[in-house]
């Protein structure tokens, strides 16, 4: 039906560790693209995202790893404005790449209350598709 991405690559993950100087792929890593989010990094990230020549497969990981830093920098009530003005630009920007890690992030039939600091935030950006 679709062709979105919907997995992370490990030639995504090797190219993003070498361009932005992230952790290894280790042997038994799962989900490396939400064990290397960092909240400290999400300009660096955001900037790299719209400067850096990145590949579908790039941007779709890249931008895993912008919402698992997000969602953390939300946690502790730590996030810009202006930043996530950025994130909804690029995720809508791109929104043949980004489809359905929207739709995961949104959690459609979850209580908010039940769902990751960032959904409130994607369901927005969900609506204005």
């Amino acid at each position: 039906m679709d062709n979105y991405p919907k997995y992370v690559t490990r030639e995504a993950i090797e190219s993003l560790v070498k361009k932005l100087s992230l952790p290894k792929l280790e042997p038994f890593t799962q989900d490396w693209e939400y064990e290397v989010a960092d909240d400290t990094r999400i300009d660096e990230f955001l900037s790299c995202y719209e400067s850096l020549t990145l590949n579908e497969e790039e941007k779709f990981a890249l931008m895993i790893v912008i919402i698992g830093s997000l969602n953390d920098a939300i946690e502790k009530e730590d996030v810009s404005d202006s930043i996530m003005r950025k994130a909804k630009e690029l995720l809508l920007k791109d929104i043949a790449i980004h489809t359905n890690t929207i739709l995961y992030w949104s959690l459609e039939s979850e209580d908010l209350e039940d769902c990751f600091a960032i959904t409130p935030f994607i369901r927005c950006v969900k609506e204005s598709i």
